[in-house]
């Protein structure tokens, strides 16, 4: 006869079952595939059934790691990519304290808006800001006088445009998360550290991020994913990746390598060194957290 203590411990898997074959076929098997392919040479040629496929071995790996410009990718990537998830976390959890504080209608107006912009398709939502930053119809110039300055033209600006449209479609995930994580924080914590003179950065420091932790790890981990793969953002904002490719992150350098260039095999390896970036920025993180937690 099997034991309670078996079926306890087979039970939770049971459930879970279902949700993890879904997530197998969806993402094992695309990323088995995604390594594969990464092996071997496989260029138009090879798609088309022209040539044969040959194994390659690391020689992609090498190919990308010795070229000069994937470094310089990477390095753009890893800075515009920390510069999404820092604005979009401070804006959301700015927002996510200030609906605490304001009454029901502004609160219910605030939220409706976020929740417009965060179910805005990426395409659409691009367009609509390099409307807003065009050096000809825009109104932002109008209104900050610059005339016909292009926001596209320069490498720094072009970020920077490419940034706000990312923090705008992203905050509204981390405002609400966050909002209801304060919620359920016990209303006499908030009032004791009011009486004891707290400002309200001292609370949010002190009190609410600690107490938050477990909520602003998801978010700050699903804010890195995320932001580190942008794609459509910058390819819609910066036709592609920028002059002579001033704008160049990752996954738009996949894109290129595999789909202008015809080098598949070199595309998936790009695909796979992010991949295990992620991972590795994910366990990293993790790790520090639970030290912080162990020493607390």
């Amino acid at each position: 006869m099997t034991s309670v203590t078996d079926r306890t411990t087979r039970a939770p898997w049971l459930y879970l079952a279902p949700a993890l074959v879904v997530l197998g076929g969806l993402l094992v098997y695309p990323i088995y595939q995604l390594g594969l392919i990464s092996f071997f040479q496989y260029t138009q040629a090879q798609v088309s059934g022209g040539e044969p496929t040959t194994f390659e071995g690391f020689s992609n790996y090498s190919t990308l790691f010795s070229d000069p410009e994937f470094w310089h990718v990477l390095l753009a990537t890893v800075l515009f990519a920390t510069a999404c998830v820092v604005s979009t976390l401070a804006v959301g959890c700015a927002l996510a304290v200030l609906l605490t504080r304001v009454r029901a209608v502004p609160r219910l107006a605030l939220m409706l808006a976020a929740l417009g912009a965060w179910a805005t398709p990426a395409v659409t939502g691009s367009t609509v800001w390099l409307f807003l930053f065009d050096p000809d119809f825009g109104p932002v110039n109008r209104i900050l006088g610059l005339g016909d300055h292009s926001w596209t033209y320069g490498r720094i600006s072009a970020f920077f445009l490419v940034l706000l449209e990312v923090v705008w479609c992203s905050f509204p995930f981390v405002m609400v998360t966050v909002y209801a994580g304060i919620r359920a924080v016990p209303a006499e914590v908030l009032e004791a550290a009011a009486l004891d003179g707290a400002s309200q950065w001292r609370i949010w420091r002190s009190v609410l991020a600690p107490m938050l932790r477990p909520i602003l790890t998801v978010v700050t981990i699903q804010s890195v994913i995320w932001d580190f793969k942008v794609f459509t953002q910058i390819y819609v904002m910066t036709n592609g990746g920028g002059i002579a490719g001033q704008n160049l992150v990752l996954n738009v350098y996949a894109y290129q390598q595999a789909f202008a260039s015809s080098q598949y095999s070199l595309g998936s390896a790009i695909g796979i060194v992010m991949l295990l970036i992620l991972l590795a920025v994910t366990l990293v993180y993790l790790r520090l957290l639970r030290r912080q937690g162990e020493e607390l």
